[in-house]
């Protein structure tokens, strides 16, 4: 039977692969940072639901050792947490830019050197680590989001290399646009953390609280990532990476053909 944990399971990605997977008769220990999240997951039938701030290393600790106590392996660890943090580059605070970092960056990577010694002592293991398609190119306004995820695809590509002679595998998930609660709470971390009214984006600031952008293209449900981690789950030596979405095949294939000046004629539109 394998056991599953995964990071950030309040709503969306997190809490449709939970879902999903547990359907399948796997079992899920699902964690959210809040208190209430935790309750509501307990409440959908996660008994193994934990609480789970991924900036606080002695509660990542205590999840794993909580498991490990439980059912005494881990076989994959699923790095799901994570938060958007819109602005200019000239707008953002160091501070902000900081905290982006906090959760997407050093969170995923404290999970990752702890969990790390429980699959070599066990000898085989899977972390999936949740990039974005935002990992592969950029966009305007999200450099905050843009860099984490670029650092994560850093961070994995060299993790990969270091365990080649073992059985664990590190897997990246390029997703693209997803249904989930990320566009409200980084339109909610906008209005938080940027000066709007000083920026000489301000207009397109205001566009973006006012639902007043355009409709995003190939965008898919949260099960669509939900059953890619399930075949992660199931495969033997699965592949480094998943794209997931048409658009991050498009824009994936874009960065790979195209010139710098190209593609950055196409992604300013976006």
């Amino acid at each position: 039977m394998n056991i599953i944990a995964i990071t950030g399971c309040s709503c969306g990605i997190g809490l449709a692969t939970a879902t999903y997977l547990k359907e399948q008769g796997m079992i899920v220990c699902p964690t959210a940072r809040k208190k209430e999240d935790v309750l509501r997951l307990k409440e959908l039938g996660f008994q193994d639901a934990k609480l789970l701030d991924v900036t606080k290393p002695d509660q990542i600790a205590g999840v794993i050792q909580d498991i490990l106590d439980k059912y005494g392996k881990i076989d994959v660890w699923f790095n799901n947490a994570g938060y958007g943090q819109p602005g200019a580059i000239e707008d953002l605070p160091t501070n902000i830019l900081r905290e982006q970092f906090e959760t997407n960056v050093f969170g995923l990577h404290e999970c990752t050197r702890q969990i790390l010694p429980v699959m070599r002592k066990q000898g085989y293991g899977k972390i999936i680590q949740h990039s974005s398609v935002l990992g592969l190119i950029s966009l305007f306004g999200r450099g905050a989001y843009n860099a984490s995820k670029y650092a994560i695809e850093g961070l994995t590509d060299t993790l990969r290399l270091e365990l080649k002679k073992t059985n664990i595998y590190p897997v990246l998930l390029n997703t693209g646009p997803i249904t989930s609660s990320f566009r409200k709470n980084a339109m909610q971390k906008l209005e938080e953390n940027i000066d709007i009214e000083k920026s000489r984006f301000k207009e397109t600031y205001h566009k973006n609280l006012n639902g007043k952008t355009k409709r995003v293209p190939f965008n898919e449900e949260a099960f669509s990532v939900a059953k890619v981690v399930y075949r992660i789950v199931l495969a033997q030596k699965p592949k480094p990476r998943y794209y997931i979405t048409k658009a991050t095949y498009i824009l994936g294939s874009l960065k790979r053909i195209l010139t710098t000046n190209m593609l950055d004629k196409i992604l300013i539109k976006i």
